[in-house]
C-alpha cells in the first residue's frame, strides 16, 4: 500500500476559450479534430490556455494539506482533478482511498427535492448506502442546524444553507480523504467555527484533508503544510505559516499594472529617532521610504500595511483613506516619504508593507516585507493593544 493518499504528479491542464458544445453537431468536428490532430498535448492552440503547468504535489495519509491562491491561480482545477470530474491534459492524478468533496454549493443536489431527499441523494452520490445514510441521517440533519426546513426543497433555501447540508453530508462519509473547496465562507460565523472543528475530527481519525481556502488562520490552523499556487504554478511550498506569507504578494503580482515604482531605500527608527527592529508595545515608530519612479506618474495612492510572521494581515491603510494624499512623480524622479505609526500590538514578530496603486490599474509597486520587527509586551493576549483604564 502506498504511504501517500494523493500523488499528484507532473499535471498539466489546459482549457479552450469560450468553449462550448451544447449540441452534437458543434462536437463532432471538435472530437473529431482532437482525434486526428498530429499536434502535442504540450502545445496550446488558439484560445487555449493554461489552468496548471507541471504541478507535482504529494499528500501522506492522515496529513492535511491547504491550497491557496489569488483567483484564477488553479485551486479548483486542482480539486476536480482529484474528484475525477476532469481528466489532466499530461501527468498521473491518483487518488487512494475512499473520497468524499465539498467543491461547489449545491453540487448534485436537486431543487425540487426536500433536504431530506437531498441527503439521499448526495449521500449516495458520494457512495454511501441507503442504509448507511438512514443510520446516519439525524446526526446530518444536526449538524447542519436545519431540522425546521428539512423538509422544505432546498430550492428555496439560501446559499448559507446549501452549504450547511452538503458539508454536513460530505463530513459524515466517514471518507478516506477528504477535500473541501471555499464553499464554507458563504456559511455564518459559527457554523465555519463548526465546520473546521468537525474537519479537525476527522483528521485525528485519519482522513487525509485538502482544503483549499482564501482564510489564511483557518488554514494555518488546520492544515500543517500548504502550496501557494499563482497562474497555474507552485510558487512555494512548505509550513503553512511560512508559505501563508506570501499569500498577498501572489495576488499583488496578478494586480500589478506596472513595475515603475522602485523602493531605493528603507529605515525603520523609533520616535526618538534611533534606528530600531525591536519596539515596545503602544510607543510610536517612523519609517522613512525613498522611492523612485522610472517614467511620469500621475495620482498615485501610497499603500502600508502590517502582517504577522505567519502571513496574517493584521492592518492596512492608504494615503487615500488616512489624510487624502496622492503621489505624482516626473521621470527619474526620487521622493522621500515618511510614515508616522504607533504599535499597538502584542508581542511577536511582524513584517511592514508599502505599495503604490491607482484605482482601476492595480499595483505599480508592491513591496509586502519592506522590514522585519518585534514588538515586546508583557501581559497581553490576542492581535492588537487596545489602551484600557480600569475604575
Amino acid at each position: 500500500m502506498s504511504e501517500f493518499a494523493i500523488e499528484f504528479e507532473q499535471v498539466w491542464k489546459k482549457f479552450k476559450k469560450g468553449e462550448i458544445h451544447d449540441s452534437l453537431r458543434d462536437l463532432i468536428p471538435t472530437v473529431t479534430k482532437i482525434l486526428f490532430s498530429r499536434n502535442s498535448n504540450t502545445k496550446l492552440q488558439k484560445q487555449e490556455f493554461w489552468a496548471l503547468k507541471n504541478v507535482s504535489f504529494q499528500v501522506t495519509r492522515g496529513e492535511a494539506l491547504g491550497i491557496i491562491g489569488p483567483n484564477g491561480a488553479g485551486k479548483s482545477t486542482v480539486l476536480k482533478l482529484l474528484c475525477g470530474i476532469l481528466k489532466p491534459t499530461e501527468g498521473d492524478v491518483k487518488v487512494h482511498g475512499r473520497l468524499s468533496a465539498l467543491i461547489e454549493v449545491g453540487a448534485g443536489f436537486h431543487p425540487d427535492l426536500t433536504g431530506r431527499e437531498n441527503a439521499y441523494l448526495n449521500g449516495a452520490i458520494l457512495g454511501m448506502k441507503k442504509n448507511d445514510v438512514e443510520k446516519k441521517l439525524d446526526e446530518i440533519i444536526a449538524f447542519s442546524g436545519l431540522e425546521d426546513f428539512i423538509d422544505t426543497p432546498v430550492k428555496r433555501y439560501s446559499s448559507g444553507m446549501y452549504a450547511r447540508l452538503g458539508f454536513s453530508v460530505a463530513a459524515h462519509v466517514d471518507p478516506e480523504v477528504l477535500l473541501v473547496d471555499e464553499v464554507l465562507s458563504v456559511g455564518d460565523f459559527s457554523f465555519q467555527i463548526k465546520c473546521l472543528q468537525r474537519m479537525k475530527e476527522i483528521r485525528s481519525k485519519g482522513t487525509t484533508v485538502v482544503f483549499i481556502s482564501h482564510n489564511v488562520p483557518s488554514v494555518i490552523d488546520l492544515c500543517p503544510r500548504a502550496i501557494l499556487l499563482r497562474e497555474g504554478q507552485i510558487q512555494k511550498s512548505g509550513p503553512a505559516a511560512d508559505v501563508s506569507r506570501f499569500y498577498y504578494r501572489a495576488f499583488a503580482e496578478t494586480h500589478r499594472s506596472k513595475s515603475s515604482i522602485e523602493l531605493v531605500q528603507s529605515n525603520l527608527v523609533s520616535e526618538e529617532g534611533v534606528p530600531s527592529t525591536v519596539f515596545q508595545s503602544g510607543k510610536w515608530a517612523r519609517i522613512r521610504l525613498t522611492v523612485n519612479s522610472r517614467e511620469a506618474a500621475r495620482d498615485l495612492i501610497a499603500g502600508f500595511f502590517i502582517k504577522r510572521s505567519d502571513g496574517l494581515l493584521l492592518f492596512d491603510t492608504n494615503s487615500q483613506r488616512n489624510g487624502g494624499a496622492y503621489y505624482s512623480f516626473q521621470p527619474g524622479e526620487t521622493r522621500v516619504i515618511d510614515i508616522h505609526f504607533r504599535l499597538n500590538l502584542p508581542n511577536g514578530t511582524y513584517f511592514l508593507g508599502i505599495n503604490f496603486s491607482k484605482a482601476g490599474e492595480g499595483f505599480y509597486m508592491y513591496e509586502d516585507e519592506v522590514v522585519e520587527f518585534q514588538v515586546v509586551a508583557s501581559m497581553l493576549q490576542g492581535y492588537a493593544f487596545v489602551d484600557t483604564k480600569w475604575q
